[in-house]
């Protein structure tokens, strides 16, 4: 059985969309931001364009978060905060790829986060 051309167009966005918000796994590589950054160029798609840019944002706010936390950590008072990040970090994106599996059509939106791009 041939799938259509719309169900291949469905698949390319769940796989682009899921992509673009699994590259946070591989965050200690400054490089991973990069795996967005490509989709958003490449993708014609507006939806993967907007779980790109949603998922460069979340990579900008885990870094900037990290970055006072730890400066906190010199205080003493940065590790509670620093296991929140961790627990963040690891479970929004899994809610973010399970929701482009479900609703392709929608992109996810980060709650509590700071849009720059």
């Amino acid at each position: 059985m041939q799938d259509s051309p719309n169900t291949f167009g469905i698949d390319k966005q769940k796989l682009l969309s899921a992509l673009s918000h699994g590259s946070i796994f591989l965050s200690s590589l400054i490089a991973s931001v990069g795996i967005p950054i490509a989709i958003l160029f490449i993708s014609e798609d507006p939806v993967v364009k907007e779980n790109a840019k949603e998922a460069i944002n979340f990579h900008l706010n885990v870094w900037l978060y990290g970055a006072i936390f730890g400066f906190l950590c010199l205080l003493l008072i940065g590790y509670p905060l620093l296991l929140v990040l961790f627990i963040v970090h690891w479970t929004m994106p899994v809610l973010a790829i399970m929701h482009t599996f479900r609703e392709p059509s929608q992109p996810y939106r980060y709650p509590f986060i700071f849009r720059v791009v």
